[in-house]
């Protein structure tokens, strides 16, 4: 890594240099100074002496490995339900993972109270105004709008006035037992198993066969 790290520096610096002399580089305030060569150089010099820490990894497997790797982090909950092992009087029981330890012994099992299961998972919760996903670009939020109006007006395709992707309240399938609405997580052939398992703590899957 020290020999990757050294000429990463050697790199970068050179280009950056390169940029300075053909005027790309701005400098305001206190900085205005660097905008001349001999300020500039002199800048650079202690980063040339300076050991740079380089962080280097095998690349992802394609789009399909970010994306499962991102995932992990911004679609994930708390919990997830393959660690809940039991909920009753008592409390919940859950499976919970015990870094320190190596090997089987590292998974553990843990009940609290009710209430207390609650308070720590609602700690999770994002606070209202805090987003995981921001999209940034055509689709940032403050902008979306009128980007996607100049994008179509570019391509010369017509305003999309279809059909509302939502289905109305009054048409979604309702659960026999709590009268809620169910939402449609697999469709499959007749006679065939689906791929969706049931977790705990009920392990009860309902498959409408109209």
């Amino acid at each position: 890594m020290r020999v990757l790290s050294r000429l990463f520096r050697r790199l970068f610096l050179q280009r950056l240099v390169a940029t300075h002399h053909a005027g790309r580089l701005s400098f305001f305030g206190d900085h205005a100074h660097l905008a001349e060569a001999q300020s500039f150089a002199a800048y650079l010099a202690p980063l040339r002496k300076a050991e740079w820490v380089v962080y280097a990894k095998r690349p992802f497997g394609g789009p399909e490995a970010v994306l499962a790797y991102l995932s992990r982090y911004t679609h994930r909950v708390a919990i997830a339900n393959s660690r809940l092992i039991a909920c009753d009087e008592r409390g919940v029981a859950f499976k919970w993972k015990d870094y320190r330890i190596e090997g089987r012994d590292r998974y553990k099992r843990m009940t609290l109270g009710t209430f207390e299961f609650i308070r720590r998972f609602l700690i999770h919760v994002l606070p209202k105004g805090l987003h995981r996903i921001r999209h940034y670009g055509l689709f940032a939020k403050g902008t979306c709008a009128a980007n996607i109006a100049r994008a179509r007006e570019l391509l010369a395709v017509a305003n999309s006035q279809g059909e509302p992707t939502s289905v109305p309240e009054a048409n979604k399938p309702r659960c026999p037992c709590c009268g809620g609405c169910m939402i449609i997580i697999e469709v499959f052939a007749r006679g065939a198993m689906p791929r969706h398992r049931p977790t705990a703590p009920t392990n009860r899957i309902r498959i409408d066969t109209s």
